[in-house]
């Protein structure tokens, strides 16, 4: 029956359906990786939401996904919050080709800042059934690798100008883990960053992926 259907096609018709349904508040999202990671949205609904647009990038939790650290499987009905400390009931479809390999993403951003002041009454609707979670919104993907590189420094606990090369080791493996270089150009940015060169950058991603 949906052999002839066009899949992309039938995704942005049904984008506009469930934003419709829940209104202003509800974004929702169609991310296709195939050209990098820096312009990963395809089509958009109330962007406003988070503040994005077509040609805009996605956020660390598929960054993660397109790296491998985490397999692939839907996040559903979780928590995270915007920049602008708004609240987002928010799931994330991740989309896969014929050899099982994720491709892409089909997000829902839902807007519950004002909803929580209600929350008692409206119970289960207003929150995920998991912890919040540390979602990074951008608008360039410049702004999501500036955010890695902080949380690099939290996790070792030094600036990067402090670490010793144990300590550039550890900054280095978060950053591979979370997707850091996928993102085009990233490997300039993260040299100058450690003071470090590109030969010595490969040598410590090569330390980092294969230890023995």
């Amino acid at each position: 029956m949906f052999k002839d259907v066009d899949f992309e096609v039938f995704v942005k018709d049904l984008m506009k359906l469930i934003a419709a349904e829940f209104g202003s508040n509800c974004e929702t999202v169609l991310h296709d990786w195939s050209n990098g990671y820096d312009k990963t949205i395809v089509a958009i609904e109330n962007g406003h939401v988070t503040g994005r647009k077509v040609g805009d990038p996605g956020s660390n939790l598929g960054l993660e996904v397109m790296r491998g650290t985490q397999d692939g499987s839907s996040q559903l009905n979780y928590v995270t919050k915007t920049a602008d400390n708004r609240m987002l009931k928010s799931s994330s479809l991740y989309v896969k080709d014929v050899n099982g390999e994720p491709i892409g993403a089909f997000c829902i951003n839902y807007d519950i800042t004002d909803l929580l002041s209600a929350k008692d009454v409206l119970g289960d609707l207003t929150m995920g059934d998991e912890e919040e979670r540390d979602e990074q919104f951008v608008t360039d993907v410049n702004d999501l690798l500036d955010y890695l590189l902080r949380q690099s420094e939290i996790i070792v606990g030094k600036q990067a100008n402090d670490m010793t090369k144990e300590e550039k080791l550890k900054a280095l493996k978060y950053l591979d883990e979370k997707g850091a270089m996928l993102i085009t150009k990233s490997g300039t940015k993260i040299c100058k960053y450690f003071d470090i060169s590109k030969f010595t950058l490969y040598n410590y991603l090569e330390e980092i992926r294969n230890p023995d």
